[in-house]
């Protein structure tokens, strides 16, 4: 089956980065610095980047590698996306709601991608063609047709005022409930079905990668606000698929 090895090499990965993460998660001598961007990054964050980087260039060479913390290796036209701890806010702050973000990319898009959350127990995953997995749960978005019965995620309102995405709270006043639960767990509510619509006003390519692949698989749809399936527009809309021309109408788009 199409990125079998590939999605093992991911999962074996995130088991390394989990070791590193949660041995220092909650650490009374945790580091923390600010980075140029004012987001914080912790020696947890470079230690599980290193361990993922270990286990993909091990299994796979010849691939290239992007990572948050380290940038990025030259290799073959495959390329293997890491974000070693997403929400590192949470991290530090000693909130459980983490994760390791593991994704590879092809000429096609992202065709393999791994969300592995050791603090809250759980993992998901996507391979492409192979659809996605809650833990040993095959995920599917909900059937959710109507704004007005909608449950809207988002991360927050006044970052997508900041970035230019006014039409949020008309969205939320159109929805029939809001939540932030943000980062990457909006996406993964929305591909179990518990959520129907996520805005993430302001993300890079290693917050949004594997996420593509896991709500695409789960039967949902991943664009950018003006409508286009990308990952490096600065910010990601997703929904159940029947909401989002809706979503977007909202939105501006």
């Amino acid at each position: 089956m199409p990125f079998r090895r590939d999605l093992r090499s991911a999962l074996e990965a995130a088991d390394a980065a989990d070791r590193v993460a949660l041995a220092r998660f909650g650490a009374a001598d945790l580091h923390v610095e600010t980075k140029g961007d004012a987001s914080p990054v912790s020696d947890a964050d470079r230690s599980a980047e290193m361990a993922i980087r270990s286990v993909l260039g091990r299994h796979h060479p010849g691939d290239a590698i992007l990572g948050e913390e380290y940038g990025e290796t030259a290799g073959s036209a495959r390329r293997w996306i890491i974000d070693p701890i997403d929400a590192t806010v949470n991290f530090v702050r000693g909130v459980p709601v983490w994760a390791s973000l593991i994704a590879l990319e092809d000429d096609d898009g992202i065709a393999v991608g791994v969300v592995s959350a050791p603090a809250l127990g759980t993992r998901w995953w996507a391979r492409r063609g192979g659809g996605a997995w809650h833990d040993a749960r095959r995920m599917s978005v909900s059937t959710t047709a109507s704004l007005g019965e909608a449950h809207l995620s988002i991360n927050s309102v006044t970052a997508a005022e900041a970035a230019g995405i006014p039409g949020v709270v008309a969205l939320s006043r159109a929805c029939a409930r809001t939540r932030g639960f943000g980062d990457f767990w909006s996406f993964m509510l929305l591909a179990d079905g518990a959520v129907d619509a996520v805005v993430e006003p302001v993300a890079k390519v290693w917050d949004l990668a594997p996420l593509i692949v896991i709500v695409e698989e789960a039967g949902g749809r991943f664009t950018d606000v003006r409508g286009e399936r990308t990952i490096g527009a600065g910010n990601a809309v997703a929904t159940n698929g029947p909401l989002h021309e809706a979503v977007l109408r909202c939105l501006g788009s």
